[in-house]
């Protein structure tokens, strides 16, 4: 249930800010046009949001800025003593994609950033077949994550990692659960959605899944 990452996140969560600014050279790409990726994922949403992986609440305040309503869930205690600090304007649980509390209200989109990838391909699908049910109807699914077009494509970025020497980011893309669109692709689809992807840096791209109507 990518569990096993909370201690790295709780590690994480004091310099988290300062490494999606591009403080961190091996990380730069990833995170590049970080501030533009969280208002994609704003401007593709509506009403009543679920936001996984809360974080320091980077995207949390942007949506709350924007005028919906947000529930948040995050893992890590590290990462919610951070949001805490912020103020923000929403409810905030302790959970994860798959395990999270009973919500007082119809969702109308549940979005991620840079998060969706910490669950096996396995558990991807689990957390879809939960998102497919909570979803009100026409609900979307928009999470922006590393996302890879094809195996050749994953060795391609893998190889041009290793030569840079970027032995942490290496460790990450071969360790941490990344896969392909079309694994995204078919699984959304088995559940009802009609499934959409836009590249927002070399690393990141936007998938946007809308359920079917009827």
């Amino acid at each position: 249930m990518g569990r096993e990452f909370v201690a790295l996140f709780d590690q994480w969560s004091n310099d988290y800010d300062q490494t999606v600014m591009g403080h961190d050279q091996q990380y730069q790409e990833v995170f590049e046009h970080y501030e533009e990726i969280l208002h994609t994922v704003v401007s593709e949403v509506s009403g009543t949001i679920l936001e996984f992986g809360v974080g320091t609440g980077n995207l949390t305040e942007k949506l709350i800025a924007a005028g919906h309503k947000v529930y948040g869930v995050e893992p890590s205690q590290g990462m919610i003593h951070q949001v805490q600090k912020r103020n923000l304007n929403f409810e905030l649980f302790e959970g994860d994609f798959l395990e999270f509390p009973p919500l007082p209200e119809p969702i109308d989109a549940i979005v991620s950033t840079y998060a969706f990838h910490h669950l096996t391909d396995a558990e991807k699908e689990q957390a879809i077949s939960i998102y497919a049910k909570l979803l009100s109807p026409n609900g979307k699914i928009v999470f922006a994550d590393t996302i890879f077009q094809d195996q050749e494509s994953r060795h391609q970025i893998e190889d041009e990692v290793a030569s840079l020497g970027y032995t942490e980011l290496l460790t990450d893309l071969r360790t941490e659960y990344y896969t392909t669109m079309d694994v995204l692709q078919t699984l959304l689809s088995k559940y009802g959605f009609i499934t959409h992807f836009s590249r927002l840096n070399k690393y990141v791209w936007l998938m946007n899944a809308q359920k079917e109507i009827g």
